[in-house]
């Protein structure tokens, strides 16, 4: 191959592991400036960044944190961002599937223009992580609104975590403003692990089976597939003093009705 050739064959070569790592990069330093103040993250926090791909978003959160840990599938930037930012004692890059990693012993942050294809895994290594303080993470608006009850609806995942995180619609962010453009625009979504949780650690199991049972999809309403457990008389009575109407479709039904059905079927 000649010289000439190469660069034109790099460039190939980039745009396709892009498209298979769903690599997605922020164009705009100054949304990658709001996506990080947007995090919370300050000088004594740790933060585990999540395909910093060219660094748009690392050099910002270099800015602000005490230390940043970054994971990148993609060798290519792996290198870049080690020769560029190396020389900072408080910044690691390591060539890995996040997906793969355990997380921080001590207290931590994500914050992440996060890789659309592998969205919802990155949401759950969060919300399983025990030491996560928050994240912040880039996503298709649509992602963002549906886990956050932006559409009137709640999801199984929202409903799910609701005990001990809470998940909130960030800003939104045009897909012109990434590079290469998506088809779609995104949003940010907010995971925030609540300093107590709303039920004792405890109840969670049984909780968590609540939701399983409510979201089974037998007769389309809650009360319909809680029947399936619990008596009429029981399940009727529980879903009155929770504010669930009985003919209410499970995912219209809010997450803190959830919280306070488990607490009137379990007095």
């Amino acid at each position: 191959m000649s010289r000439s050739q190469f660069p034109r064959a790099r460039q190939a070569r980039t745009a396709s592991t892009r498209k298979t790592l769903s690599q997605n990069f922020l164009a705009d330093p100054a949304v990658a400036r709001r996506l990080v103040a947007s995090s919370g993250v300050g000088p004594d926090d740790l933060v585990v960044e999540v395909g910093p791909g060219d660094g748009a978003v690392t050099r910002p959160l270099l800015d602000r944190a005490r230390r940043v840990v970054a994971y990148e599938r993609d060798r290519h930037f792996v290198e870049r961002l080690r020769s560029r930012l190396g020389h900072h004692e408080r910044f690691r890059c390591h060539e890995a599937d996040f997906r793969d990693v355990r997380p921080p012993r001590e207290p931590f942050h994500v914050v992440a223009n996060a890789p659309f294809g592998i969205t919802t895994d990155i949401v759950r290594w969060c919300l399983d992580a025990g030491h996560l303080v928050s994240a912040a993470l880039v996503t298709q608006l649509e992602f963002a609104r549906k886990h956050t009850g932006d559409y009137g609806r709640w999801s199984r995942l929202a409903v799910t975590a609701w005990p001990e995180h809470r998940l909130e619609l960030g800003m939104r962010i045009g897909r012109r403003l990434f590079r290469p453009v998506p088809a779609v625009d995104a949003a940010v979504i907010h995971v925030r692990r609540r300093q107590k949780p709303l039920l004792p650690e405890a109840d969670l199991p049984d909780y968590r089976d609540l939701v399983e049972l409510g979201f089974s999809g037998v007769g389309g309403s809650l009360w319909a597939s809680l029947r399936r457990a619990v008596p009429a008389r029981a399940a009727s009575r529980a879903c009155a003093e929770a504010g669930i109407a009985r003919d209410q479709p499970v995912g219209l039904v809010p997450p803190d009705r959830w919280i306070a059905l488990y607490e009137a079927l379990t007095d």
